[in-house]
């Protein structure tokens, strides 16, 4: 039985990537096998040799490749840059995992090791600048190797505006960062693709339902992912739109000091308990002035604790505090909440700041 336990292990990218063909070829427009071909590289990267993961990574951009010609060409569906590029760099990504677990082999390899470098692989770097907004991502790992994992972040340009979330995946290691990977390339399609952040999480939805259908027991009924949503439309209109799904607040912090919790009008479950709540999602909708700053993150920042087990209140520790950029907004907070818990937190932090240039 253990015998049979490791090679399936070992096989483990090799199955990821047949079933990525499998769901490829069979399902129809609107799904996506990109997890699948995702998911083989970091699977391999701590358990092969280089040479191996590679090969491993090169198959999975190649399936991907063909898996999105195979569409197009069956379905009338354009190709999907947006999927193939995911699943490359997730593979790029996964040879640093590989070269670290190799460099680190004199010391037994730890569990939030691995988690820790396969979540930074999956979460991309935003540009400093897109469609005239000045943007900043940060991911802060915990201290504890069973907190580690699961925090997630996008930032993307699309037909409707920039769109981004940001949210946090029940559970801790490796299965989160599994889900993490098919959360993110749902939302990148998705976001593309939908009209409307409504349906946005309708699509993340799915996806995790489809996600939690191949788990047993409590991660089958339980499993559940915290989000907010936001769009800031094309149209250069000074709005923006959020769309919370049972996660912590995001903050709009004004030129002049002044700061604005963003709390939604009704409070919504988080993603994968969509049926039990039985009714659409509705955006709430602000005023997004020039010179502002918003604040999005985990709730590693708000449950950090001090020695005598007071929270972090970014609220009340950033209001009449002047910025001049995202940038320096997200050292600030991360430094604060380190100054607060008197080191690393104990649980993992990603934040993300966007601003309105002033004139805009």
């Amino acid at each position: 039985m253990v015998l049979f336990g490791r090679l399936l292990v070992r096989r483990l990218p090799l199955l990821l990537i047949a079933g990525g063909l499998v769901f490829g070829m069979g399902t129809p427009a609107g799904y996506t096998a990109a997890p699948f071909f995702a998911a083989a590289p970091l699977a391999a990267a701590p358990l092969s040799s280089l040479r191996g993961t590679v090969l491993t990574a090169l198959a999975a951009v190649l399936g991907e490749i063909w898996v999105v010609g195979y569409r197009s060409a069956a379905q009338g569906r354009g190709a999907s840059v947006t999927e193939v590029l995911t699943v490359l760099v997730v593979a790029l990504a996964a040879l640093g995992v590989n070269r670290a677990v190799r460099l680190a082999a004199a010391r037994p390899v730890s569990l939030q090791d691995v988690s820790e470098a396969a979540q930074r692989a999956v979460l991309a770097t935003p540009p400093e600048r897109l469609a005239g907004l000045a943007i900043a991502a940060r991911y802060v790992g915990a201290r504890a190797a069973a907190r580690s994992g699961g925090d997630l972040y996008a930032v993307q340009d699309t037909p409707h505006g920039v769109r981004l979330i940001v949210g946090d995946v029940r559970g801790k290691g490796t299965a989160a960062v599994q889900t993490a990977v098919i959360v993110l390339g749902a939302f990148r399609e998705a976001a593309e693709q939908e009209r409307t952040l409504g349906a946005v999480a309708g699509r993340l939805e799915r996806a995790l339902q489809r996600e939690g259908g191949q788990r047993e027991g409590v991660e089958q009924t339980e499993g559940f992912t915290t989000a907010v949503l936001a769009e800031i439309p094309a149209n250069g209109q000074p709005v923006l739109r959020v769309l919370n799904r049972g996660h912590p607040s995001p903050l709009l912090l004004t030129p002049d000091g002044g700061l604005r919790e963003l709390a939604p009008a009704a409070h919504a479950l988080p993603l994968g308990l969509g049926e039990m709540a039985g009714r659409p999602d509705r955006p709430d909708e602000t005023f997004f002035p020039a010179g502002a700053l918003l604040l999005f993150f985990t709730d590693g920042v708000t449950e950090a604790r001090d020695l005598l087990g007071r929270f972090y209140n970014p609220s009340g520790k950033l209001r009449g505090c002047r910025f001049p950029g995202p940038d320096v907004l997200l050292d600030t907070v991360i430094e604060d909440v380190a100054r607060h818990t008197g080191g690393a937190p104990a649980d993992d932090m990603a934040l993300v700041a966007v601003q309105r240039p002033m004139g805009a």
